[in-house]
């Protein structure tokens, strides 16, 4: 298996990119887990979100985590595909694809996946507001971090 991920600007096709995947494939999984991570507006006061990162660093780090992902469950595919630069309300940020034989590994190498990607990629957001100020930069939540913990 090798995973497949994008570090990219412009918006992602779901459907696409799992038809991509089970083509690859070719009838060999039994399950394709998927996750997509949107940009919410919170309740109207957020523009977009700002997204940056370190180029090559952040390549690296979600390489190693799918890697990791693979060693821990019989994966037949994973896709990693993370936007950078300004992602409006509604719009995709992350997609995790994980496919496997049997529906529970695929669900949680997904799960672990984006619990890793949330904690060890290194990307960072900055709000833009509704009314057009700039917000600071989000710091990660307790709760991603004991997320990731459990694995």
């Amino acid at each position: 298996m090798t995973p497949r991920l994008s570090i990219q600007p412009e918006p992602f096709d779901v459907a696409a990119e799992i038809a991509a995947l089970t083509a690859e494939l070719g009838g060999r999984a039994g399950a394709i887990v998927s996750f997509t991570g949107l940009c919410r507006d919170e309740d109207g006061r957020l523009a977009a979100l700002e997204l940056e990162h370190y180029p090559g660093m952040a390549e690296a780090e979600i390489g190693r985590v799918l890697d990791e992902a693979a060693g821990r469950w019989p994966l037949q595919g994973a896709v990693a595909i993370h936007r950078h630069g300004l992602v409006r309300p509604g719009e995709g940020i992350v997609l995790v694809l994980a496919a496997s034989a049997h529906r529970t590994a695929a669900f949680e190498a997904a799960s672990f996946l984006m619990d890793y990607l949330k904690t060890r990629a290194p990307f960072w957001k900055r709000e833009h507001h509704a009314d057009g100020t700039l917000g600071g930069w989000v710091e990660a939540t307790e709760h991603d971090a004991a997320a990731a913990e459990r694995w």
